[in-house]
């Protein structure tokens, strides 16, 4: 616990667990939220074969679905439980180390 408060620059053991619980909330409200996403473009496990490589297919597709809705809903829960400034500083951070940190620079 210790690593992770110094690696994140948090200092009480309070932030440590609201951090704990945005990151729980967060995971199953999207995957709760991406649901109704996912039966309209219909990825349905039903509509894969039985092949081994069905399952890996599905599961990568899934992923990569719900993903964004993970982006945003993890901002959004930082915000509601007083952490913003920690979640968008992660997320910057998590989005450039994709190759997505275009989206964040300046043109000044």
């Amino acid at each position: 616990m210790e690593k992770l408060k110094k690696k994140w620059g948090i200092h009480s053991n309070f932030q440590f667990l609201i951090i704990c619980i945005v990151f729980a909330f967060t995971g199953s409200a999207s995957v709760y939220v991406a649901k109704p996403f996912l039966v309209w473009v219909g990825l349905d496990r039903a509509n894969f074969p039985d092949a081994w490589w069905s399952g890996v297919l599905y599961w990568s597709m899934r992923l990569l679905l719900i993903f964004p809705f993970y982006q945003i809903l993890l901002v959004f829960f930082g915000w509601v439980f007083g952490q913003h400034r920690f979640f968008w500083a992660f997320e910057k951070k998590m989005l450039q180390r994709m190759g997505l940190g275009f989206l964040f620079r300046s043109n000044s």
